[in-house]
């Protein structure tokens, strides 16, 4: 009974080594985007959108590029491609997106042209790779604003250069201090050695008492 049950137990602590891909598989498709993009109204934008594949590239490989809306509407081809790039004969991005990858470097971007406040929602990128065709779909939010908004690097840069000019006038001040402090004592010591003068001629030509 001994021998059956240690038999038993060494089978079930097997069984995860032996049927990994069984229980848990793995994704062999991967794509990467930015989490979020900030983008200024009129301007040009590219959206990156990188991949890998465990199968190499073939002909049949396709990347479907969609957005969906802040109102959480229906989601809207934005680009599609298969051994070429399909531009949309319609709708909010006709003429505005083009493709800006290139396959071979496992790079399937795309560039949108003159930005507006109604492009502000979430773009989907998705690659197949045929037999890779399931994995995680690659999402980007974006964000048009009407101006630029200071980053903390901005923000740091403005610090430095404020601390500088600061620097710089407190040294001016010092310098200049100085200077009229020194002719001051100058112009003191110069009336000093002018009344000692005279006092000396004063009493050299004063007669002698007798």
């Amino acid at each position: 009974v001994y021998k059956e049950s240690s038999t038993n137990l060494v089978s079930l602590s097997l069984m995860p080594a032996v049927f990994p891909a069984a229980l848990w598989p793995v994704a062999a498709m991967e794509v990467h985007t930015s989490k979020e993009v900030n983008a200024v109204n009129g301007t040009n934008l590219r959206l990156k959108c990188t991949f890998s594949s465990s199968s190499p590239i073939s002909q049949h490989l396709s990347v479907t590029w969609n957005f969906r809306p802040e109102d959480l509407g229906s989601h809207e081809l934005v680009l599609y491609y298969l051994q070429e790039p399909y531009n949309l004969p319609a709708g909010r991005f006709k003429e505005r997106v083009t493709w800006d990858g290139n396959i071979e470097r496992n790079d399937v971007s795309i560039m949108i042209w003159n930005l507006q406040p109604t492009d502000n929602g979430t773009f989907t990128c998705q690659v197949k790779n045929p037999p890779d065709a399931n994995g995680v779909v690659g999402e980007v939010r974006l964000r048009v604003v009407q101006k630029v908004h200071f980053s903390e690097i901005h923000f740091l840069a403005v610090a430095i250069v404020s601390a500088c000019v600061l620097m710089i006038i407190v040294v001016t001040v010092v310098i200049i201090c100085r200077h009229h402090r020194k002719k001051a004592q100058e112009k003191r010591i110069e009336v000093t050695e002018k009344q000692s003068l005279k006092a000396r001629d004063e009493k050299e030509d004063s007669p002698l008492e007798d």
